[in-house]
């Protein structure tokens, strides 16, 4: 019945999200180990790795210790890293290459709006719209200025035959 169940289970981004969640957190306690031991390797503490790195203190603990409400989100920690394999004298990429890119999902379906991906000036389909646009706007301002030199005629006319 559980293989039925699962298998009609509406829940199934649920279950991709723990398993990509607990490779994370697995990823990052393993980026934490490395940097540990290469520091008590070097016989360095975490005060004097941060003076050297110019890397706050608390980031390199929140990385050690795989603090996640400290630790830095991904272009932040990717340029930490590199920071920590220069100071600790890792082989480039060592620490990097296990972390995994963080996608943020929103729970707000993203709508694509044809006007946000449409560029309206480097596009022959702008450059049409924006000429339509201005072919309009001379048919309005004409009908506009007709319609008003009409009633003006006829003011006029009013004027004169009043006169007489």
């Amino acid at each position: 019945m559980k293989i039925l169940k699962n298998f009609f289970s509406k829940n199934k981004k649920s279950s991709n999200a723990k398993l990509t969640s607990t490779l994370l957190v697995d990823q990052y306690v393993e980026i934490g180990k490395l940097v540990k031991e290469a520091r008590i390797k070097k016989n360095i503490s975490t005060e004097e790795l941060s003076r050297f790195s110019k890397i706050p203190e608390y980031l390199i603990n929140s990385i050690e210790n795989n603090i996640e409400q400290t630790r830095p989100t991904y272009p932040f920690i990717r340029s930490i890293l590199f920071k920590l394999e220069e100071c600790l004298s890792l082989q480039k990429n060592t620490l990097v290459s296990l972390l995994i890119t963080e996608k943020k999902t929103s729970k707000k379906g993203k709508k694509d709006f044809i006007l946000r991906k449409f560029d309206f000036i480097n596009t022959w389909e702008g450059t049409l719209i924006y000429f339509l646009l201005l072919v309009m706007s001379i048919f309005i301002l004409k009908k506009y200025f007709v319609s008003n030199e009409i009633i003006i005629q006829i003011r006029n006319i009013e004027e004169k035959t009043n006169e007489k």
